[in-house]
């Protein structure tokens, strides 16, 4: 468990703030704020620096929950902060996770922050997800060289063409199908469709890991095997679904930052 240093508000009767530094002794006097740390004395608020706590820097973090409507299941599509400065966002629901808006995605708009929200591609689609994910057949291809794991070529053939197609992007991930064994290949990082000479073929690295950092690709046959990908998790981002949103927004800044209010754009989730 992380460990804070709790402050208490005599105004709210309770416990609004929680910080990451520890200090050996801490004492209020004449309207300064003053702590002790490895025997030397610190006056807080003395300065324009934010962030920082005897030489380290922190990041401030708020965490609070959108919950309009708990019993309607809901996706998520935005934040928009009233803010002079952009943050990052890390949301979850009872039913996603790991949904994110980095600070340089926040685009200004009107004197605010606004950003769509986006899934983590660092794990593949589950079985269960393969319907809700835009998945794309390509076709049986002629063969496959495994002399390189991170880059194996997988060929398809010229005539009768096989046409790879201008949907598969750089960073989706490839399939292979196996009369109902659907097997994870690895992640797509070239393409090359020059048929003109002689070229249709795609580069996969099938040593990618998932967020515990186990290898999750696989090896394809190299006698023919019928493929097909699913775009980039990321890329293809429709929200947060869940019935509540728990959001954290951290800045990092070491200058004043005003937050005055998060709003989220919302609508009904329907089967």
């Amino acid at each position: 468990m992380p460990k804070y240093t709790l402050t208490y508000d005599d105004g709210v009767k309770g416990f609004p703030s929680f910080y990451s530094y520890f200090p050996d002794y801490m004492i209020g006097m004449n309207n300064y704020f003053y702590t002790f740390k490895q025997g030397n004395l610190y006056r807080h608020n003395t300065n324009e620096t934010r962030n920082n706590y005897y030489g380290v820097d922190y990041d401030s973090k708020i965490t609070s929950v959108f919950n309009d409507e708990p019993l309607m299941n809901k996706i998520f599509k935005t934040l928009s902060l009233e803010s002079d400065s952009s943050w990052s966002a890390s949301l979850d629901s009872d039913q996603q996770s790991s949904n994110f808006i980095s600070s340089s995605d926040f685009e200004e708009k009107e004197g605010g922050y606004f950003g769509y929200i986006r899934a983590s591609n660092s794990d593949p689609a589950l079985s269960s997800q393969y319907t809700l994910r835009s998945a794309n057949g390509i076709g049986s291809n002629t063969f496959a060289n495994t002399t390189d794991p991170s880059a194996v070529v997988i060929n398809f053939s010229i005539s009768p063409l096989v046409s790879i197609g201008n949907i598969i992007s750089i960073g989706d991930l490839l399939y292979i199908k196996s009369g109902s064994v659907v097997t994870l290949i690895g992640k797509v990082i070239d393409k090359v469709e020059d048929i003109a000479n002689g070229e249709n073929y795609l580069v996969v690295d099938t040593t990618i890991t998932n967020s515990a950092g186990d290898v999750i690709g696989n090896l394809p046959p190299e006698t023919p095997v019928y493929y097909f990908f699913i775009k980039n998790g990321t890329a293809e981002s429709h929200g947060l679904l869940g019935h509540y949103a728990v959001f954290t927004l951290t800045n990092g800044n070491t200058s004043a930052v005003e937050l005055f209010a998060i709003e989220s754009e919302v609508m009904k989730s329907f089967p």
